[in-house]
This record gives C-alpha cells, sequence and structure tokens, in this order.
C-alpha cells in the first residue's frame, strides 16, 4: 500500500504543486512593486529639480487659485513638516523602511499589496536622497516641499507616494488581505482551507 504523503510534502500557502499550477511567479510581484517605487522616485526628483531651478526660496506660485499653488520651502522635518528638531531620525527610520520593504518583497503575492509597498519604498528613497545628499549637511538635508494648499501644510511628491502608500496598506489590512494574496481567516474562525480539503479519497482516509 503506498504510503501517505507527509505534511513536508504537501503544498502549502494555498498554492498548487508545479505539475498542477505552478505558483504565481514572484517576479511578476517584484516588478510591481519596482516600477511603482521608480516610477515615485523618479517623478519626486524631477519635481524637485524643477522646483530648485527654477524657483527661489519662498516663493509662491498660484497654479489653480486659490486652491492650489507651488510653495517652495526646504523641510528639516518629516512628511508635511512634522518634528523638524529629528532630522537624523527620520532618515535612519526612511533608511530602516527600504530595507524592511526590500526584505519582504519577495514575500509578496499580492499586486495591491505591490503597489502599497512599492509607492512606500518609492516615498521613502526620494525623501532619503534629499536627506543625504542636500544641504546642510550629509544625512541633515532639508527635503523640498512645494505643493500648496490653503489651511494645509506644504508637501511634495515623495510625502503624496507615502501617504497613499498608507492609505492603501490600511485598507488592505481592515480587507483582511495578506501579502501572499489570500484573506486572513476572521477570529474564532479556522484557517482557510485549501479547496477539496473536506473531500475523502474514496475508502474513509482525508
Amino acid at each position: 500500500m503506498p504510503e501517505s504523503p507527509s505534511a513536508e510534502e504537501l503544498p502549502t500557502g494555498g498554492t498548487a504543486g508545479p505539475s498542477t499550477g505552478s505558483p504565481r511567479p514572484r517576479r511578476k510581484f517584484v516588478l510591481i512593486l519596482a516600477g511603482c517605487a521608480a516610477f515615485a522616485y523618479v517623478l519626486d526628483q524631477l519635481t524637485k529639480f524643477w522646483v530648485v531651478s527654477t524657483m527661489t526660496e519662498g516663493q509662491i506660485t498660484p497654479v489653480l487659485p486659490p486652491l492650489l499653488s507651488w510653495h517652495f520651502i526646504r523641510n528639516p522635518g518629516a512628511a508635511f513638516s512634522i518634528g523638524q528638531d529629528f532630522t537624523w531620525v527620520f532618515s535612519i527610520v526612511m533608511v530602516l523602511v527600504a530595507g524592511a520593504i526590500l526584505f519582504y518583497a519577495r514575500r509578496i503575492r499580492s499586486v495591491w499589496w505591490s503597489i502599497a509597498l512599492g509607492f512606500l519604498l518609492g516615498g521613502a528613497l526620494g525623501n532619503l536622497t534629499d536627506r543625504l545628499f542636500r544641504e546642510p549637511s550629509f544625512g541633515m538635508g532639508h527635503v523640498v516641499d512645494f505643493i500648496a494648499f490653503p489651511n494645509f501644510a506644504i508637501f511634495n511628491i515623495a510625502d503624496s507616494a507615502i501617504v497613499g502608500a498608507v492609505i492603501l496598506w490600511c485598507i488592505l489590512t481592515l480587507m483582511g488581505i495578506g501579502m501572499d494574496g489570500r484573506r486572513v481567516p476572521s477570529r474564532g474562525t479556522g484557517p482557510e482551507e485549501e479547496p477539496g480539503a473536506e473531500r475523502g479519497d474514496g475508502d474513509g482516509r482525508r
């Protein structure tokens, strides 16, 4: 009588084995993450370069008055000018965030999580670049902010990418969607079972 497969031989994570339908390729999700990160980073750096090249610090240029204007400032704090006395701390935090995203990137099996973490990575790297290479010194650089709405903090593209990523992160978490693309079981229910888990093999065995 053939031996039943051990637990180690069974496919895990809700994905089929290679012979019956291979898992969704990792590369797809890594490429989505990398593409979103690159888009956010490049757009952030290009807009900052344009602002620094064409405007003087403190200058205000109406765009859609009175709703939107460009207001060039240099921000030593975090997103939306928070914590202006902790520049080095924010530099270290952004390095840790970027490292954590890169560490978990290969585990992602969800397009939406790839998008969220991609924009978070791109935004973090965008502001980190300013911290490291802009005046007054390495690691203490002031971030270029320029997007201004009435009665609201001035921010940049990187800030927008970070906030958008966090919002999407919260939505996915509230919906119970894990980074592997599967829904996390609600409290009080058992783990999500694979299709066919309730069917026996014809002779009473599971």
